[in-house]
C-alpha cells in the first residue's frame, strides 16, 4: 500500500486480487452447479419413491413378538 497525502495508506487493487476474485468466482461457479446437481437429483429421486409407494400394496402390519420368559438370574462368580 502506498501512503497518500493524508498519511492514510491507499488500497490498490493488484495482480494478486484480480487472481484471487478469479479464483473465487471460479470455485463459487462450480459449487453453485454442484448444488444445482444434487437438488435436481434429489427432486428426481424424489419422484420416483412417491410414484413406486403410491403403486404399492400396503404390506400388513407386522404382529409384536412373544417375549420368552426370563429363566431364574444366576449369582455372579468371581
Amino acid at each position: 500500500m502506498k501512503p497518500t497525502v493524508a498519511g492514510l495508506p491507499k488500497a490498490t487493487s493488484g495482480r494478486r486480487d484480480a487472481k484471487d476474485d478469479q479464483t473465487s468466482r471460479a470455485a463459487r461457479e462450480i459449487i453453485d452447479k454442484e448444488v444445482a446437481e444434487r437438488v435436481s437429483k434429489t427432486e428426481r429421486l424424489r419422484a420416483a419413491r412417491l410414484e413406486m409407494e403410491s403403486n404399492q400394496e400396503p404390506l400388513p402390519a407386522a404382529k409384536p413378538k412373544a417375549r420368552k420368559a426370563a429363566g431364574p438370574r444366576r449369582a455372579r462368580s468371581n
